[in-house]
C-alpha cells in the first residue's frame, strides 16, 4: 500500500518509494533515492535536503501502517467463509498489475548488479547495500504476486548470465520458500544468500567464464574456486547470516558426497542449501550461457527428479508443484494446434495451469488473446513445451503485449 506521508511522520522501518513534495534550496540536491529508513539520521538528512512529504511503500516496510491511515472496516455482513485450499495465493494484485512494476525493476536490478561486478572484477569494494535493496524488492514483489518476477525469469541472454543468474536465483528461491510457508524475514535472507552464491564469479578470470565451449578439466577446477573467492568477498561484512553462508558454501554440494568444495554428504547439508542446490541447477540449465543453449524447463525438472542420489527428492516434487510442469512465462501446446502462454500455475495439478492462447501453430498466425482454464476445460491438455524460436517469436515481445495493462 502507498501512502503519502508528511516527513515529520517518518520513521525508521519506512519503505520510501519516492519523493513527493521538496522544498527548492540553492544548494539542495533533489532526492531521488528509494529504499528503507534504516535510522534516524537519514531522516535528518531529508529534512535538510527540504524535504517535506514522501510516498511511502508499506508493503515493503518493516513497520505497520498508522491507525490513521488504515481504512475504516465496513460494517459487517452475514457471509459464508471459505478457507482458500492449500498454498492458493490470496486474492490480491493480478499478475498484469504487478509486471508492469516487476519488469522495470527486473532491469534496474540486472544493471545494479552489472556495474557491482564490474566494481569487484575491478577490485572495488562489493556494496552491500545495492544487493540489500535487491533483496528486498524481490520479496515484496514475491509476496504481492509471485508470478510476475517467475515470468521474467524465463527471459535469456547469454551476454549477461551471470547477473541475470544471480537475480533469477533469488526470485525462484524467494518464490519456492514462500510457497513451503518461510516466514517473510527468513525469505529475505534466502534471496540474499541466492544472490551472494556465485559473486566469487567476479573475481574468475572472465574469459573462462565466457568460453563459448564446454571447459576442459583444469578450467573446471579454476571455476570452482569461485566458492571460496565469494566466502573471502563476503566476510566481516555487516548482515551477514549463517544461512547466508551456508548457501555460498554448499550450493554445489550434493547428497551423496559428489559435489564441492568439501565433497560432505546428505547429514550435513541444511534444508536451505538443498533447495539452493536444486534452484541452481535448474536456472542453470534452463538459461543461455555462452557454452550452451537453455532447455526447457520440463528437462530441467525431470533432470533433478531422476537424480535422486544427488538432490533431495522430496523438495525436488515440491519445487515441480510450486513451478508446474511448465513453469509461468513458458509457451505450450496444446492438442487443439493452439500455442498458449502459461500465466498461472496449479499447485494441485500442475499439468493443468491458466494459459493466455494467443497462436495458431496449424496455420502459423497470431489469433485474438483468451484466457483458458486448463482445469476447467477438461478436453483441452498440454501435449508440449515449445521453444519460442521455433515459430520465430520474441518471447520478451509476447510479454509486453499480452501482460503490460
Amino acid at each position: 500500500m502507498l501512502i503519502t506521508l508528511p516527513i515529520a511522520e517518518l520513521v525508521p522501518g519506512m519503505f520510501v518509494d519516492s519523493v513527493s513534495k521538496q522544498q527548492e534550496h540553492v544548494n539542495s540536491i533533489k532526492i531521488k533515492t528509494r529504499g528503507l529508513v534504516r535510522d534516524k539520521t537519514i531522516i535528518q538528512r531529508l529534512i535538510s535536503e527540504g524535504v517535506e512529504e514522501l510516498l511511502i511503500d508499506f508493503t515493503q516496510s518493516d513497520v505497520a501502517l498508522p491507525k490513521k491511515y488504515q481504512p475504516k472496516p465496513e460494517p459487517a455482513k452475514p457471509k459464508v467463509e471459505q478457507k482458500p485450499a492449500a498454498n492458493e495465493e490470496p486474492q490480491g494484485i493480478t499478475v498484469q498489475q504487478e509486471f508492469l512494476k516487476a519488469s522495470v525493476h527486473y532491469e534496474q536490478h540486472s544493471r545494479k548488479l552489472q556495474s557491482l561486478y564490474s566494481d569487484i572484477t575491478a577490485g572495488l569494494k562489493m556494496n552491500m547495500a545495492v544487493l540489500d535493496d535487491i533483496a528486498v524488492d524481490i520479496v515484496g514483489s514475491v509476496f504481492r504476486n509471485h508470478n510476475a518476477l517467475t515470468i521474467l525469469t524465463r527471459l535469456k541472454d547469454k551476454h549477461i548470465y551471470n547477473w541475470r543468474h544471480m537475480i533469477n536465483t533469488a526470485i525462484l528461491v524467494s518464490v519456492f520458500a514462500k510457497y513451503l510457508g518461510y516466514k517473510e524475514k527468513t525469505i529475505k535472507e534466502l534471496a540474499m544468500g541466492a544472490l551472494l552464491h556465485d559473486i566469487g564469479q567476479a573475481k574468475m578470470p572472465q574469459g573462462v567464464l565466457s568460453k563459448p565451449s564446454a571447459l576442459n578439466d583444469n578450467e573446471m577446477q579454476v571455476v570452482k574456486k569461485h566458492v571460496a573467492q565469494s566466502l573471502g568477498l563476503v566476510k566481516g561484512e555487516k548482515g551477514i547470516t549463517p544461512l547466508m553462508l551456508d548457501m555460498i558454501v554448499n550450493h554445489h554440494e550434493r547428497l551423496d558426497g559428489t559435489g564441492y568444495p568439501r565433497g560432505i554428504t546428505a547429514e550435513k547439508l541444511s534444508r536451505p542449501a538443498r533447495m539452493m542446490a536444486i534452484v541452481d541447477v535448474y536456472d542453470a540449465m534452463t538459461a543461455d550461457r555462452p557454452h550452451q543453449m537453455g532447455e526447457e524447463p520440463i528437462s530441467a525438472l525431470r533432470y533433478l527428479l531422476a537424480n535422486k542420489q544427488m538432490f533431495d527428492s522430496e523438495l525436488v516434487q515440491r519445487f515441480i508443484k510450486c513451478l508446474g510442469v511448465h513453469p509461468v512465462g513458458t509457451i505450450v501446446k496444446l492438442n487443439n494446434d493452439r500455442l498458449a502462454l502459461v500465466m498461472e500455475g496449479n499447485h494441485e495439478n500442475p499439468i493443468k495451469p491458466k494459459v493466455k492462447v494467443f497462436y495458431n501453430a496449424k496455420h502459423k498466425h497470431h489469433v485474438t488473446a483468451k484466457d483458458v482454464d486448463l482445469n476447467v476445460e477438461k478436453e483441452l491438455k498440454i501435449i508440449a513445451s515449445i521453444k519460442p524460436l521455433d515459430y520465430q517469436l520474441n518471447l520478451a515481445r509476447l510479454l509486453k503485449e499480452h501482460l503490460l495493462v
